[in-house]
């Protein structure tokens, strides 16, 4: 295997542990892990989601063997998503990979302080 392909799966067992863990998805985890690693904006994102939906489904199983899984809610939410997700990925292809980066800052930055300092 070379240092690219381990690097890769290191990373993807990370973010595992991260999504299935917090519930976040992967993607505030995976993206700047790409972009660490030289992909531009779009790209780091829509690999990204490939990578979630293979995560997403293994976690899926583990949640839904613990009795953790509410499916009327997860659908109507997966239902708003397809909507949101086609916009977003429409909004992405006009930021630089520059001022992605900023954008992503301010909102983990956002989430952190919000998660942190509520009660």
């Amino acid at each position: 295997m070379s240092a690219n392909m381990f690097t890769m799966v290191a990373c993807g067992i990370f973010v595992g542990i991260g999504a299935s863990f917090s519930g976040l998805g992967g993607g505030f985890l995976m993206v700047p892990l790409l972009l660490l690693l030289g992909y531009s904006a779009q790209k780091s994102v829509g690999t990204s989601f490939l990578a979630i939906v293979v995560i997403s489904v293994s976690a899926l199983l583990a949640h839904n063997r613990l009795a953790n899984v509410d499916y009327k809610t997860g659908i109507l939410l997966g239902i708003g998503g397809i909507l949101g997700a086609q916009v977003g990925s429409r909004l992405v292809e006009h930021v630089s990979t520059a001022n992605f980066r900023k954008i992503l800052a301010v909102i983990l930055l956002g989430l952190a302080a919000y998660i942190f300092f509520k009660k």
